[in-house]
This record gives structure tokens, C-alpha cells and sequence, in this order.
């Protein structure tokens, strides 16, 4: 059995080590400078006096200022095509510490005169953003869709360094544009002459997937009326969704009948003396007729991507669906009391007529919907 004092350190021993750990101890000797000094401030933020968060703040603080501006200057000195932009890094980490100590009274015990480089910053930033912009200006002369993707995010870049350097927004939506791959959804009418059916509402809630659908925001899907519109002549993919094939089928109509029986049921009393009467139980039975109409509405949507310069077919895929719709009554002769609380429900159902074949059309898209966006989304994920 343990005692009390095994139980005390029982307990202690999760406090030592969070104890350890929040100090930024573990930390400072992994050669993790940086995140030691973060740890060790916002120890002593709640406790300005824990001992080893003290002496973790000391030892750490000067080694990972002298890291940082050692990084530095070694990319400063290098051919480094991204030096600037690392350099900024590297002064950002010291004005966080400088910050957070600044923050923090029990840090600024330890530390009384943190170091800052803001000026250093700014000009870091300057030549970052000539950096970044100059990199966009040689993604974006490659011309090819991947070198327009990577000048966009060098001129975001250069923007971000530096909000309005030169002509970056400008160039920024140039290389966007011409990064993006344009699509041109056609969006196909249902071919049955049978039926009269329209997709419409189909098709506006595929249009209105494409016009919310933003995983990729170098993907944009345009209607037929829209690229008409911004005289979009040079495609890069035409997307065509097509009911291939679709029909209401026969109505059904299928019936059961059964025969039923049920045992201990009170069927009448009997006088056994006066002023006397039993229950009399016994048997009771009913046939019922079942009734089950139905219609299947099945079909097939195919989804086409094609490259708009040279009809190369990029990807085909039919997607089919098929949707019953069903009505059930019954009725019974003989005694209800043979019949089941769901059987005598299904009695007091009547026999209604299938819905419009624009309604059948309607459910039978719903499972079609969720195939098309799903495959659209695995598709030009890759781009």
C-alpha cells in the first residue's frame, strides 16, 4: 500500500516536469535558442521570479541574438537569390524578443536592455522587396502558367515587404491572370424527347458550386456567357456535363396478400353464475392486400474536360443515378384486431398518383450532384 508521502511525490512529478519544460530549459539545450527565450519569457510573464527561467533567459537571449545576426550577415555576404527575404526573418525573430521581454517585468529583470534592429528592418524589407520583385519579373518572363503562379507570390511578396512597392498590384493581377487556368463549363440540356424535363435547376446549382468553389484559386470556371462577356476567346479547357441517357420507367404496381392470425384475443364474456361473467379469448383472424406502386427514374451524366487548343480529351467520366419513388396501401377483410398498429396504418393510406416526371427528374439528380462536385474538386486540385 502506499503512504501518504509516496503519493505526495506521486503528484509533484507532473509539476517538476511542466516545471522544466515552460522554462524553456529543454529548449535552450537543444540549441533552440530562440523558442528557450520565448519559453522563458512567458514564464516569468506569471511567475517574474522562477528561478530557471531566470537563468534560461540569461544564457539564451545573447546566444540567439548572436545566431540571428550571424545568419545574417553570412546571407548578406552570399549569393543567396532569397538572402534578403531571409535577413528580414532574422530581424524579425530579435524585435519579437525585444517585444516580449519588453512585455514582460519579470523579463526585463533578467534583460534590462533588450536589443532591437527595427531601423535595419526597414531597410531589409527594402532591398527584400526589390528582391522578391525582381525574382516575379523572371518567374513571369518564362511564360508558362507555373511561372505566372510564381510571380504572383513573389509580387505578394514584394507587396508584403514593402504595401505598394512600384507597380506591384498591377503586376500582381497580371500574373494571376495568366496563372489562372481558365475553364469554359458547357453545360448541356437533358436530350429526351419522351419526357419534358428541364435541368435548369440542375445546372444553376452546378453553376452556382463552380462560382463559390475556391480551394484553388488559380482555377476559374466560366459559363458560356460569361467568357462572351469578357471576350474570353483563348480557353485553356472546356468543361461539357451532358445527360447522356434518361427515364421514367414503368409503372409498377406489385400485390401481396396474406393471411393473418392472432392468438388471446378477447372475442366475448360468458355467464358462469349470476352476477358472473369470464372473458372468452380466442382467436381472430383478417386477409390483407397489400399494394406497392413503382416508378424507377435511372439515367447517366457524363462530365468531359477537353483542352481547348487541341480537343485532347483530358477526362471522361459517367456518373449514374437512379431514384424509386413508391406508394403503399392496403385493405383487409375480417377482423382488425388480426392486423399490426403499421398494417391498420397502411389501410387507412390511399392509393396516389406518381409525381411529375420534373419532379422524378429532380430526386433522381440529387446523388448526381455530390458524384459531379466531388470529382470537379479531385480533379482541378491538381492545378
Amino acid at each position: 500500500m502506499l503512504n501518504k508521502y509516496t503519493y505526495l511525490v506521486i503528484l509533484l512529478i507532473p509539476l517538476l516536469i511542466l516545471d522544466g519544460c515552460s522554462s524553456g530549459k529543454k529548449s535552450l539545450q537543444r540549441g533552440n535558442y530562440y523558442d528557450a527565450v520565448m519559453k522563458a519569457v512567458n514564464r516569468l510573464r506569471s511567475k517574474p521570479n522562477q528561478k530557471k527561467a531566470q537563468e534560461t533567459l540569461r544564457n539564451s537571449y545573447p546566444l540567439s541574438v548572436d545566431w540571428f545576426l550571424d545568419q545574417s550577415k553570412n546571407l548578406m555576404a552570399s549569393n543567396d537569390p532569397k538572402k534578403w527575404r531571409n535577413v528580414v526573418y532574422n530581424y524579425e525573430k530579435i524585435n519579437q524578443m525585444y517585444e516580449a521581454i519588453r512585455r514582460s517585468p519579470g523579463a526585463l529583470n533578467v534583460i534590462p536592455n533588450p536589443r532591437s534592429y527595427f531601423s535595419e528592418l526597414v531597410e531589409s524589407k527594402n532591398k527584400a522587396a526589390e528582391e522578391s520583385y525582381d525574382a516575379g519579373l523572371v518567374a513571369f518572363n518564362s511564360n508558362t502558367r507555373e511561372g505566372a503562379k510564381q510571380a504572383y507570390f513573389d509580387f505578394v511578396e514584394a507587396d508584403r515587404f514593402v504595401p505598394g512597392f512600384k507597380d506591384t498590384q498591377e503586376r500582381i493581377r497580371e500574373a494571376k491572370y495568366f496563372a489562372t487556368l481558365k475553364v469554359v463549363v458547357n453545360q448541356i440540356p437533358v436530350p429526351s424527347l419522351r419526357y419534358k424535363v428541364t435541368a435548369d435547376f440542375f445546372l444553376e446549382k452546378v453553376q452556382e458550386f463552380l462560382n463559390s468553389y475556391n480551394t484553388n484559386e488559380f482555377v476559374r470556371y466560366y459559363s458560356p456567357k460569361e467568357a462572351q462577356v469578357e471576350n474570353l476567346q483563348h480557353p485553356d479547357q472546356v468543361m461539357k456535363i451532358q445527360f447522356q441517357d434518361y427515364m421514367v420507367g414503368q409503372t409498377h404496381v406489385k400485390e401481396t396478400v396474406e393471411t393473418l392470425v392472432k392468438e388471446g384475443v378477447k372475442v366475448g364474456e360468458l355467464e358462469v353464475a349470476k352476477d358472473s361473467v369470464v372473458d372468452v379469448f380466442g382467436e381472430v383472424k383478417a386477409k390483407l392486400t397489400t399494394y406497392r406502386k413503382e416508378v424507377i427514374s435511372s439515367g447517366v451524366l457524363n462530365m468531359l474536360v477537353v483542352n481547348a487548343a487541341n480537343e485532347e480529351i483530358l477526362f471522361s467520366e459517367n456518373f449514374a443515378s437512379e431514384f424509386v419513388w413508391f406508394s403503399e396501401w392496403a385493405n383487409f377483410n375480417g377482423d382488425e384486431r388480426a392486423l399490426s398498429k403499421d398494417q391498420l396504418a397502411l389501410c387507412n393510406e390511399k392509393e396516389v398518383p406518381p409525381p411529375l416526371p420534373q419532379d422524378l427528374f429532380i430526386a433522381f439528380t440529387g446523388p448526381l450532384y455530390n458524384q459531379l462536385t466531388n470529382r470537379i474538386r479531385s480533379f482541378y486540385s491538381r492545378y
